[in-house]
């Protein structure tokens, strides 16, 4: 009876199995060693496909940029510029906190990652097409990153022990129910961003309609779609 082969080494092969190492172990867990390991291979097989461990983790970065939501920015989508940014951040940071350990790769930035980069083309063109300036577009894709990154990155609520002794009132008389916050870490966190999120957009939202003004024309409604 024949031996079952092997499934041949491949690129995605070689990303799947360095995702689950790094939302398992993390970052540091990954090297082309353990990976040809855990694929059954030799090390030197690896290079085939990737010359280091850091075009590796640029290969795992782009699977989780490529479950990011961008219908949003299609130009046949009716949502206006302000609700495709608020449910494009919901969906970019789902992605992040369903894979945390590689956000320090991505928050650096897209590189030549082709869904990263599709990520930001989308962004950019959808404000410049909103009636954004080019330069203030760059501005927003970039604030956008560096809010969203940022915020998972770590959880806030995450941060507190919940332990109700640690909280001496004499030392800290506004602590009383922060052994509460790491049960209710995702409602905590969650609601943070939104309320971050909303008060971002508010303020882009108020220097969208001074710039129209200050450009002689109206800014085009936030109900209008365009």
């Amino acid at each position: 009876m024949a031996r079952p082969r092997k499934p041949l080494l491949s690129r995605d092969r070689i990303v799947e199995a360095a995702s689950a190492l790094v939302d398992a172990e993390g970052l540091d867990a990954v090297s082309t060693r353990r990976l040809a390991a855990e694929l059954g291979v030799s090390g030197p097989s690896l290079y085939n496909h990737f010359r280091n461990k850091d075009e590796i983790l640029d290969a795992v970065a782009d699977a989780v940029s490529v479950q990011v939501d961008l219908s949003m920015f299609d130009e046949s989508d009716p949502r206006d510029w302000r609700e495709a940014l608020h449910d494009w951040a919901l969906s970019y940071r789902a992605a992040l906190a369903a894979h945390p350990h590689i956000v320090p790769v991505l928050a650096r930035g897209p590189g030549r990652r082709p869904a990263g980069l599709r990520v930001a083309d989308a962004v950019f063109g959808a404000m410049v097409g909103a009636g954004w300036p080019p330069a203030r577009a760059t501005r927003i894709g970039a604030l956008m990153r560096y809010f969203i990154t940022g915020s998972a990155l770590g959880s806030f609520a995450g941060g507190f022990v919940d332990d109700e002794s640690a909280y001496d009132p004499a030392d800290y008389p506004h602590l009383g129910q922060a052994h509460l916050l790491a049960e209710r870490r995702r409602e905590v966190d969650e609601g943070a961003f939104e309320v971050g999120l909303r008060a971002l957009l508010d303020g882009l939202e108020r220097q969208y309609e001074e710039y129209g003004a200050a450009d002689g024309r109206a800014a085009p409604s936030s109900q209008s779609g365009v």
